[in-house]
């Protein structure tokens, strides 16, 4: 989970600390390296194919798919970040934490756009990424991927491209670095032993 969203996320200010973890860096590489392919074949090629990923988790996925889908295709993909911030439907719930930077340089008509996530949870940050997206053209069709689905879905939102399905309790928190994805818990500052 990027930084900014464990300041919002109970405990405020929380530290995530790791009970397990589910994938190892060479598990990430071989989820990556799936769903380039997938892509490839849902798509028939890369014509038209561009990432966007969401600040700030989904940018390092973004990114790797990118390099993925290079390797496999031979064929430079577009990658573009989104910082789907001020499109959130829980703005009076939390506090509005603008601080990535959306950098999408080019039209995003008539594109097969993949969103990048590191993790779906409710979908609502999903719902906010669709809303920010037709602020810079109209897409002819948009795909979702992820590296985690942990459930709890609150929106009918559904990822067409999945690293690994992780059911997860409410209370859990997920996160996705390099080295893996580890299984865990938010707790206050101070109370670690």
């Amino acid at each position: 989970m990027a930084e900014r969203e464990r300041s919002a996320t109970p405990p405020y200010g929380g530290v995530f600390v790791a009970r397990s973890q589910v994938m190892d860096a060479d598990d990430l590489r071989r989820a990556v390296t799936r769903i380039a392919h997938e892509i490839v074949e849902r798509n028939h090629g890369l014509d038209h194919v561009v990432l966007v990923g969401l600040q700030t988790g989904g940018g390092p996925l973004a990114r790797r798919l990118g390099e993925a889908l290079h390797r496999v295709e031979g064929t430079e993909v577009p990658v573009a970040l989104l910082d789907v911030a001020l499109y959130r439907d829980d703005i009076g719930l939390r506090p509005v934490m603008p601080e990535a930077v959306t950098n999408i340089p080019f039209d995003l008509t008539a594109k097969v756009v993949v969103l990048c996530d590191d993790v779906l949870f409710t979908g609502r940050t999903i719902r906010a990424a669709m809303d920010a997206l037709n602020a810079y053209g109209r897409p002819r069709a948009v795909q979702l991927a992820v590296m985690v689905d942990r459930g709890h879905r609150e929106l009918p939102i559904r990822p067409d491209y999945v690293g690994k399905n992780l059911p997860t309790r409410r209370d859990e928190t997920v996160n996705v670095t390099d080295d893996g994805v580890e299984l865990g818990e938010m707790v206050k500052k101070g109370t670690l032993r």
